[in-house]
């Protein structure tokens, strides 16, 4: 099976609790308002990666704790990421996993892997990115309307304490200069950061 993605980092300490990889999908059938990734929306862009290659890139444990998918639309891609994460669990590693559908409407559907990739996901977070409702006091979200979904232990112990989870960011400068943000900040921070850098960048040229 595959995967069409559209970029892969092996260790992040922004998507998810503790060290984690991270999975962003090509592909995205919801396409919110106001979408922090509307690259990642086209069904053709990014690439086709197999399932056993993307394990091979995925740290062992304790370089990591867990996987975190997101994109995109995850559960467009649901059959190849439940495999990924069955493979994935039985090295002991957890799953996030971000989607734009309400758990509810999953949990009835019918749609081809669905129920697999629930099945092995840790931490759902699910709904759809309401731009006019920013969270500004959970990690992870970007509007009041999305909602955790502790499908198994593993994070439970982390829900009364989520207001005190801070966002980050991580700023990554590529060998051909490129600059590669990732983490969680509403748009007029993200905005701002990437004037200064792109001020900053040009000024060292």
């Amino acid at each position: 099976m595959k995967v069409r993605m559209y970029r892969f980092l092996p260790v992040t300490e922004v998507e998810g609790p503790g060290r984690r990889a991270c999975l962003w999908v090509q592909g995205c059938s919801i396409r919110c308002p106001g979408c922090f990734n509307p690259h990642m929306w086209h069904p053709d862009g990014g690439r086709m990666v197999a399932v056993e290659e993307l394990l091979d890139q995925i740290p062992c444990a304790p370089a990591i704790e867990g996987v975190t998918f997101l994109g995109g639309e995850p559960f467009d891609q649901a059959p190849a990421l439940a495999e990924l994460g069955r493979n994935v669990q039985f090295r002991g590693l957890s799953i996030m996993t971000f989607t734009g559908y309400e758990y509810e409407t999953l949990r009835a559907s019918d749609c081809p892997g669905y129920q697999d990739l629930l099945e092995v996901t840790d931490l759902l977070i699910d709904g759809p990115y309401v731009r006019e409702w920013p969270d500004h006091r959970r990690p992870w979200v970007g509007s009041t309307n999305q909602r955790f979904h502790f499908l198994t232990s593993r994070y439970r112990d982390l829900e009364p304490h989520l207001s005190a989870i801070r966002d980050r960011l991580e700023i990554r400068l590529g060998p051909d200069g490129s600059v590669w943000i990732n983490g969680m900040a509403d748009v007029a921070a993200l905005t701002a950061l990437r004037r200064d850098l792109n001020l900053r960048l040009h000024w060292r040229s």
